[in-house]
This record gives C-alpha cells, sequence and structure tokens, in this order.
C-alpha cells in the first residue's frame, strides 16, 4: 500500500494558490459534490449558500462549486462578495444544509480557499472534513450523481448584502446612536466593501472609507489590517474618533483610537470584558483567549475578578471552549473577536461595533476608555528546523526550558511550540523586563538550534 494523501483540509479549510493543486476548478467541483453527499442530512430539501470576497479567482470557484453541488441534487444560493460571518448568519438564517465562503482570508488575490460552515453557523469539525475528504478521494462518487428530474437549482439572492447589514445592526443597542462619531475604515479591498460602511453610516456615523475599490487583484494590497498603518496615517488625516482594519474577508478586525495608536484585539477583549461585566451580561465569569494572548490582559482580566482561559492558536479551538465553559466572549490577539451572542465566528463589522457601542454608552475618546490594560513585554522568534527533527523530544531542551520556567515563575510566561505549518519551533517569553527576556529567548533558540544541527 502506498502513503496515505496528505490532508486538504488546514486549520481553516482548504488554500492554496488559485488555478493549482488543491485549488482547481476541476477539485473544487469534486469537492462540490464530496461536500453535498456528506453535508445532506434528512429527507428535506437540500441547500447550500455559497459566498465569496473579491478575488479575481472567486468567479472560476463559484461556478465550479455551483455544478458540483447540484449535480448531487443540492440546491445552491449564491449570494456574491460577503464578510465570512455572513455566510455564517445566512446559512441558519435559510436554514441551509452548509454554507461555503470561497476566501483566502488575509493572503494576497493570486490565493484562494474553500471553507464550510455546518447548518449551525459555525465551522465542520475535523470528523465532517474528514468524511468529505475521503469521498473526494472515492472511485465511486461518480455513482452518487443525481438523476436528471433530481438536480439541484441555483439562485441568487438579491437581498443577501441588506440582510446581513440587519443582523449587524441588531447587535447594537437600540437606545444608542452613533451621531457626532467621524469613523475611519479600511476594507482592504474585501470583502466588506460594501457592507461595512453602510451599517456605521445607517447608525448614524460619519464614515470615511479606504481600500473600498477592489478590482479582484488588490485585495489585501497595502491595505486592510495587515497594513493598518494607512488607516492610521488616515485616522490623523481626517482627525476620525476611532479607525477599524478589516482583513479580506473581513472575519478580523485591527483598531486604532483617535490619536492613531494601534489596538490588537488583546485590549478590545480588555475593553469589552469590562462593558460587558458593567452591564450584566459577560457569561462564564472567563474570557476565551488563546496562548498568544499577553500576560497584560490576564492581569487586567484578573483585576475585574474575572478569568482568561486560554487555548491553542485558532479561532476553533476558542469557540469550542466557550461553548464548553458557557463562555460569550471570546478571541484572538490577531483581531478574531467572537461574539457568541450575536454569531458564531469572528464578525469583525460586529466587534467593530462593540468598541464603537462604549464610545457610545460614555462619550469619552477611545484613548481613555482603553487604558486601563498595561501590555507585558513579549518577544517572539523562530528556529528553522531541518528535515525530521523534533528538538521537543531532546532532554537538554526539555531541561533549558524548565530553567527558564523556573526564573520566570510568577512575573512571565514561555511558549515554545512547533509551527503547524512550517518547519519551525516558535519561541515566545513574556515578562516585566524585556532585555531579560529578550536574553532568554536568545538562549533558547540557541539550545535548539545545537540540539538540531
Amino acid at each position: 500500500m502506498g502513503e496515505a494523501s496528505p490532508r486538504l483540509f488546514g486549520t481553516d479549510g482548504i488554500r492554496g494558490l488559485a488555478n493549482r493543486h488543491p485549488m482547481t476548478v476541476d477539485l473544487v467541483m469534486r469537492l462540490g459534490q464530496a461536500a453535498g453527499v456528506a453535508l445532506r442530512t434528512g429527507a428535506h430539501r437540500h441547500m447550500v449558500v455559497i459566498g465569496k470576497d473579491t478575488r479575481l479567482s472567486g468567479y472560476m470557484f463559484e461556478s465550479a462549486l455551483q455544478a458540483g453541488f447540484t449535480s448531487v441534487g443540492v440546491h445552491c444560493q449564491l449570494v456574491g462578495p460577503l464578510p465570512t460571518p455572513a455566510i455564517a448568519f445566512l446559512t441558519r438564517a435559510l436554514r441551509a444544509d452548509a454554507g461555503v465562503v470561497i476566501s483566502a482570508s488575509h493572503n494576497p488575490y493570486h490565493d484562494n480557499g474553500i471553507k464550510f460552515f455546518g447548518p449551525n453557523g459555525m465551522k465542520l469539525p475535523d470528523e465532517t472534513e474528514m468524511a468529505i475528504e475521503t469521498l473526494l478521494q472515492d472511485p465511486a462518487l461518480n455513482q452518487r450523481l443525481a438523476i436528471p428530474a433530481e438536480l439541484g437549482r441555483a439562485k441568487r439572492i438579491d437581498d443577501a448584502a441588506g440582510r446581513y447589514i440587519e443582523f449587524c445592526k441588531n447587535s447594537f443597542p437600540r437606545d444608542l446612536r452613533l451621531d457626532g462619531l467621524r469613523v475611519a475604515m479600511d476594507c482592504a479591498h474585501g470583502a466588506a466593501y460594501r457592507v461595512a460602511p453602510a451599517v456605521f453610516w445607517e447608525l448614524g456615523a460619519e464614515v470615511i472609507a479606504i481600500g473600498d475599490d477592489p478590482n479582484g487583484l488588490n485585495i489585501n494590497q497595502d491595505a486592510g489590517s495587515l497594513h493598518p498603518e494607512f488607516l492610521q496615517a488616515k485616522v490623523r488625516e481626517v482627525r476620525a474618533d476611532v479607525g477599524l482594519a478589516f482583513d479580506g474577508d473581513a472575519d478580523r478586525l485591527m483598531v486604532c483610537d483617535e490619536t492613531g495608536r494601534l489596538l490588537d484585539g488583546d485590549r478590545i477583549l480588555a475593553l469589552c470584558a469590562r462593558e460587558m461585566q458593567a452591564q450584566n451580561i459577560l457569561k462564564g465569569g472567563s474570557v476565551v483567549a488563546t496562548v498568544m494572548s499577553n500576560l497584560g490582559l490576564e492581569r487586567y482580566l484578573t483585576g475585574l475578578g474575572l478569568g482568561l482561559i486560554r487555548t491553542k492558536v485558532g479561532d476553533r479551538p476558542v469557540l469550542e471552549r466557550m461553548l464548553k465553559e458557557g463562555c460569550n466572549l471570546g478571541g484572538e490577539q490577531s483581531g478574531h473577536l467572537i461574539f457568541l451572542d450575536h454569531n458564531t465566528t469572528g464578525d469583525g463589522i460586529i466587534s467593530g461595533l462593540k468598541v464603537l457601542e462604549a464610545m457610545a454608552r460614555h462619550g469619552k475618546p477611545l484613548s481613555q476608555l482603553t487604558e486601563g490594560m498595561t501590555t507585558v513585554p513579549q518577544v517572539l522568534k523562530n528556529v528553522t528546523l531541518p528535515p525530521g527533527s523534533d528538538p521537543m523530544t531532546q532532554e537538554t531542551v526539555l531541561q533549558g526550558l524548565a530553567r527558564v520556567e523556573r526564573e520566570i515563575a510568577g512575573s512571565g510566561r514561555l511558549l515554545v511550540r512547533k509551527s503547524g505549518t512550517e518547519p519551525k519551533v516558535r519561541v515566545m517569553l513574556e515578562g516585566d523586563d524585556a532585555q531579560r527576556i529578550d536574553t532568554l529567548a536568545d538562549e533558547l533558540c540557541d539550545l535548539i538550534r545545537k540540539t538540531c544541527p
């Protein structure tokens, strides 16, 4: 027997260079067939929602998925360019069997990807992804094609954007408005370019948008949450009260205050946790974040009498832990923030509304509302590994890690992990003494290199 084929599904669906394996038209069409067979439940009418971002290759993959799904008797509801969280919402709202997003998130235009939501609007569990992959590789999949009378139909939902705009607005308190607030936003020439400005304008804000002119090739190019410096400059130029930067599929948000100072996901979690606690709507007594969140967030929440529950990196582990612990606020330092009372995945627009809700409620500048949390110095260094090496099994490395943990006990934090996408070990250290943790990180990196020459 030959070796097993490498998994197509990564941490966030299938992703790669457009028109190259695995992101080819023929594979994506067959993926639609496999997913259509795997995700159908019960004897009711079978239907999927298909959305995309603004990449040029989205047209051909939309058609390929449509052909695949309809060939196995699944109806397709096409919504065009909309944020990833909009597809999660519409999948639930339309009682669909699944939602499909054609996007490579923050990657350049030449990449694309496919990710799925289940009928509950949540990302598929590993078992379901494996079932789809098994069907995809099964030569007998062609025997599951529908008879001519039972082929699926495809329909474009013209009011999908309007439905999502109203959904976002309903997450904002009816007794508040955004009148008098000037909001600068960078839509990354991506999926939020139409709906994001509309949401904030309809709630009363003056909106100044950049990165809102997609041409199929400029998504994430010198724009959006990957390049917040352009938003920071725009905030200062137009004297905006706040700046919001989305990524290509608008499930991530970066914020800057009226001075142009950048606020990452940790600071937004701190602000929102305090606000939700004050309104007695924070559930579980804790916030869920990843191992990458700053120690300063943990200390701040402790001061509020709240806990910080850490998970491995990724928004799916965060959501899974939120559900397990009964929490309704969680997210990543990178800006994937989940407000579970409103949506089942990271939603950049709703995250932005929560920030502006605090500003409208208190009538204070954002710089004042976020000044309570002190960030602890953090260093992150990578060590490239030779093929086949695993320093995390070496006794000298384990002893070195134990020594550093003893030294920083009570005043810092150490995280060393192998990358899931690259042949690297990532060394992260936090502590109050910036110079000392930088030295300790270098020592650990040198030790790992010597162990794996």
